[in-house]
C-alpha cells in the first residue's frame, strides 16, 4: 500500500505536470537512458531558464494527457510516443538552441559488457603501463604487442569494437585497463512536439538558406515549364521578356534597324572594362566581348538556362 505521502507527491507531479501543459506550447520527448541523476542536474542548470524538464512515469503522464486531451486533442500525439524511458522537456523558446543544449550535454563513459557499440573503438599504438604478464591477455584478443622498458607496448593501432558490435567483457575490461571512455551519454532527442505539430528533430536542421534555395529551384522550373509549353506565369513572363529583348539586340545588331534601349545596351558594352588578351592588343581584346554581347548566340543574363533562341 502505498503511503499518503507518496500520494500526496503522486498528485503534486500530476498537478505540475498539467501546468507545464498549460505553459509551454513547445517540448522534446527524450530518451533519458544510461543518464544519471548528476548528469541530468546539470542538463537542468545550462537550461535554467530556458526550459524544464520533466521526468515521471508513463502511465501517469498518459493519464494527465488523457484528460487534458478534452480541451487539447493534439496532445493524444504526445501520448501515443510516451513508451520507454522518455521524459519531456517543455520550453517556449527557439526549439534549434535548446536541442542544441541538450545534445551538447554528454558524459564519457567506460564500455561495458553485453552493450552497443556506439562508434567504432580503436586502441592506439604505444606504451600502454600494463606489467609484461598481461601479454597474453593482449594475445587473446590478437592486439601486437612487445616487452619495452618492463611495460607492454602496442606495436600498431588496433580496431577493437565496430559500431553496432555488441561488447565482448574482454574487450571491455581492457578498455577499462588502458583508461580509454569511447562513449558518451546524454538526452537524446526523439520526437518535437511544436504547438500541435509532431515531427522529427532532423527537421530542426533545415536552415533558412536551405527553404530558400529549395523556393528559388522550384520557381526557376516553373519559369522554365511555362515558357517551355507557352503558358505564361507570374515565374516565367521576366525571362520572357529577357528573352525578347535579348532577340530584338540580335537582329538590331544584324541590321541597320536602332531603338534607344539598343543604344544604352551597346553604350554601357562599350564602357564596360575589358581584360587584355594574352599577346593581343587591348583595344582588339575590348572589341571582342562587345561582339559578343550583342550576338544571337549568348546565353547571358537572365536567360542562361535556356538554350532555344525561339522564344
Amino acid at each position: 500500500m502505498a503511503s499518503k505521502k507518496q500520494k500526496d507527491r503522486k498528485y503534486a507531479l500530476a498537478e505540475e505536470l498539467e501546468v507545464h501543459f498549460q505553459n509551454y506550447s513547445k517540448m522534446f520527448l527524450v530518451d533519458v537512458d544510461n543518464v544519471g541523476s548528476n548528469q541530468l542536474h546539470q542538463i537542468r542548470i545550462a537550461l535554467r531558464g530556458k526550459a524544464v524538464i520533466y521526468c515521471g512515469k508513463n502511465t501517469q503522464m498518459r493519464r494527465v494527457i488523457r484528460e487534458m486531451e478534452k480541451t487539447n486533442p493534439m496532445l493524444e500525439r504526445v501520448r501515443n510516443v510516451l513508451k520507454l524511458n522518455l521524459a519531456i522537456v517543455f520550453t517556449n523558446g527557439n526549439l534549434s538552441e535548446i536541442r542544441d543544449v541538450i545534445v551538447n550535454n554528454k558524459v564519457a563513459a567506460p564500455a561495458r559488457a553485453g552493450q552497443l557499440a556506439q562508434c567504432n573503438v580503436i586502441v592506439p599504438a604505444g606504451n600502454t603501463g600494463m606489467e609484461p604478464t598481461m601479454t597474453s591477455f593482449l594475445q587473446a584478443l590478437n592486439i601486437p604487442s612487445k616487452i619495452t622498458k618492463g611495460s607492454i607496448e602496442i606495436l600498431s593501432p588496433v580496431d577493437l569494437i565496430m559500431q553496432g558490435e555488441r561488447v565482448e567483457a574482454s574487450q571491455a575490461a581492457l578498455l577499462e585497463k588502458l583508461d580509454i571512455r569511447p562513449f558518451s551519454y546524454g538526452l537524446v532527442v526523439r520526437h518535437v512536439y511544436d504547438d500541435g505539430a509532431m515531427y522529427d528533430p532532423a527537421v530542426l536542421d533545415i536552415t533558412e538558406e536551405v527553404i530558400l534555395a529549395s523556393f528559388a529551384a522550384g520557381i526557376k522550373n516553373i519559369a522554365a515549364i511555362g515558357i517551355e509549353t507557352d503558358s505564361p506565369s507570374v515565374a516565367s513572363v521576366p525571362y520572357s521578356i529577357v528573352l525578347a529583348f535579348k532577340n530584338l539586340i540580335a537582329i538590331s545588331a544584324e541590321t541597320e534597324y536602332t531603338f534607344p534601349e539598343f543604344e544604352t545596351f551597346m553604350a554601357s558594352a562599350s564602357a564596360a572594362p575589358a581584360a587584355p588578351a594574352a599577346g593581343g592588343d587591348a583595344p582588339a581584346a575590348a572589341a571582342a566581348p562587345a561582339k559578343k554581347s550583342s550576338s544571337s548566340e549568348d546565353d547571358g543574363g537572365g536567360a542562361a538556362m535556356f538554350a532555344d533562341e525561339d522564344y
